[in-house]
């Protein structure tokens, strides 16, 4: 066994020498686009400090007086648009809601009931008692004529036709009485019962809207998504129409505030690209627009407030760039300038500068190309391009792709960027066919 085992190392030595001699073989240099560094007159820029600011923020406070029971956020909690900050106390409405409820149902039924009109059967009832108003109309009538006649033979007295004339003229309206029912259950509800009873509902259906709306009123939500910054009550406290409750920013894109001497201010114009530097950072470069120029100079420093939109990063929940972070804005506010240009894809902007890749002959082996890391300050932005300064000239070759992986002093096998295909001459592929 112990031969056996002398044997296995052996070769497992063996075999891990030979894989590391292989290993360098195998790499290879890598393989990156390039392009020339270009010169070009540019409209000169200057830098300005500014804040970060959300673009959205928002003190939320209590539209009724109640007392908080719930309270479920906390500082720095990320909330989605219309969700509960905090809640009050609704016994009280949720009892009259239930009532009010109760009433707008009876009222319901008691319109469905005039629309639905008389049944059959009650009209056959009230037919039926008409008929025997009628009977007994009959009789009493003729029993009238009867004692009448006798009265006149002096058979009867006087007292027993008051009686038999008394009965005939009750049988009389008690016909006249069936026979008006019969006739209403048969044409059935008047219009404007129908119209009392359909306003009666609606001012029952408000009471409940009103009760219902007093009851969401109670909760207190978010109108956007953003992030909690304060708490200003607590569970128990007793808040009255007005007050406070919560504060809460948006930051899934941010504002840089700058302001901007007055003389510069007519160089710039809303869209243009500007570069952001974020110092707290660790990839301190940020691309952004100008979205507004506030046509309201500081009397005392004659400067324009300048806001610069950025996307923010959210990494589960947690916003990378947070208000109130230092930044710097460089503006193109000056004169016309010559100034060497790169493509934005060239920046490797993971330092705390940044950086481009400059491809040129190996020292030792001029046949070989090794990149080497140039550090570079921004300028201004120019369409996809961006002015950069520092050791590098027109016409040396930087790295627009494949940089992200490049450490100083690589072999690399450089390709130029392939040219952009004329749509006028260019010839349909096979899946264009």
């Amino acid at each position: 066994m112990s031969n056996v085992l002398v044997r296995c190392v052996v070769l497992s030595g063996v075999v891990v020498l030979l894989s590391g001699d292989r290993l360098p073989a195998q790499r290879g240099p890598a393989v990156v686009v390039v392009t020339r560094v270009v010169e070009r007159e540019v409209t000169s820029g200057h830098s300005f400090v500014g804040s970060i600011e959300p673009l959205k923020k928002a003190t939320i406070g209590s539209a009724v007086d109640g007392r908080v029971v719930e309270f479920p956020v906390e500082e720095g909690d990320r909330i989605v648009d219309r969700q509960p900050l905090a809640k009050l106390l609704t016994a009280t409405i949720q009892l009259e809601l239930k009532a009010a409820e109760g009433e707008l149902v009876f009222r319901q039924e008691l319109l469905r009931e005039l629309k639905n009109g008389t049944r059959p059967r009650e009209i056959d009832q009230l037919h039926a008692r008409m008929l025997a108003a009628g009977a007994r109309r009959e009789f009493h009538v003729a029993r009238r004529a009867r004692f009448t006649a006798l009265a006149k033979q002096g058979t009867v007295t006087e007292d027993d036709l008051s009686a038999v004339v008394s009965a005939a003229i009750t049988a009389e309206r008690d016909y006249d009485d069936a026979r008006a029912g019969h006739q209403l259950a048969v044409a059935g509800p008047r219009k404007e019962k129908l119209v009392q009873a359909a306003a009666r509902l609606a001012v029952q259906q408000a009471v409940v809207d009103q009760l219902k709306d007093r009851i969401s009123k109670h909760t207190i939500v978010s109108r956007f998504a953003g992030y909690v910054t304060a708490r200003r009550t607590e569970v128990g406290e007793w808040v009255s129409r007005g007050d406070p409750v919560v504060e809460i920013v948006s930051l899934d894109q941010v504002d840089v505030k700058v302001h901007v001497l007055e003389n510069h201010v007519p160089h710039l114009r809303i869209g243009t690209d500007v570069t952001v530097e974020i110092v707290a950072l660790p990839q301190r470069f940020r691309q952004g627009k100008i979205v507004a120029i506030i046509p309201q100079a500081d009397s005392r420093a004659r400067t324009f407030p300048v806001k610069i939109r950025l996307t923010n990063t959210i990494t589960r929940g947690d916003p990378l760039i947070k208000a109130g972070m230092l930044s710097r804005v460089t503006l193109p506010t000056g004169a016309r300038t010559r100034a060497l240009l790169v493509p934005k894809d060239a920046l490797v902007l993971g330092g705390r500068q940044a950086v481009v890749y400059m491809v040129g002959a190996d020292g030792k082996d001029p046949k070989k190309q090794v990149v080497r890391p140039v550090p570079v300050r921004l300028g201004v932005a120019v369409g996809k391009d961006i002015q950069i300064i520092g050791e590098i000239q027109a016409g040396q070759q930087v790295v627009v792709e494949g940089n992200e992986r490049l450490r100083p002093g690589m072999e690399v096998i450089a390709r130029p960027v392939p040219p952009v295909p004329d749509a006028k001459t260019s010839k349909p592929t096979e899946s264009q066919r």
